[in-house]
């Protein structure tokens, strides 16, 4: 065997001078590997991609506040019992969010108009929430009394 003439691959490394070329292709593939590794598990996302993601989000939380106004917007009024069972009376859906709508439970303060999905998120919530006990409901104004 000759010793001299194969040499190590760290002696290799150290006397290989690549060209311009090689070095400018190199860094090409860099570049490309990196973004497609940055885009695909990286979790990178374009500029569009961030907008609608910020406006998705923005709309979900909207439609679970009006929904927790609407709630709570409802349960709050006098005749909830009688509103709550004319509400279960209707079957579809659609006529759900409209009589919540209607009523004006799903109009977030100082908007115009209703928020109908989030209308549709407060029918099915209080569809299946139960009407007030009756004593309950006696017991809410007397309370009301006392503290006047």
């Amino acid at each position: 065997m000759e010793s001299g003439s194969r040499s190590s691959f760290s002696q290799r490394f150290e006397e290989f001078r690549p060209s311009k070329t090689v070095l400018f292709w190199s860094c090409a593939a860099c570049v490309v590997l990196t973004m497609v590794v940055g885009f695909t598990w990286g979790g990178w996302v374009t500029g569009g991609t961030a907008q609608e993601m910020v406006e998705d989000a923005t709309d979900q939380t909207t439609e679970q506040l009006t929904a927790a106004l609407c709630v709570e917007r409802f349960m709050g009024a006098q005749d909830v019992g009688v509103q709550l069972a004319s509400l279960k009376e209707i079957t579809s859906s659609y006529r759900q969010s409209e009589f919540i709508e209607d009523g004006g439970w799903a109009t977030l303060p100082g908007a115009d108009e209703a928020n109908s999905e989030g209308a549709d998120l407060c029918a099915e919530r209080l569809a299946e929430m139960e009407p007030p006990a009756a004593e309950q409901a006696s017991t809410v104004p007397d309370a009301a009394r006392i503290a006047q």
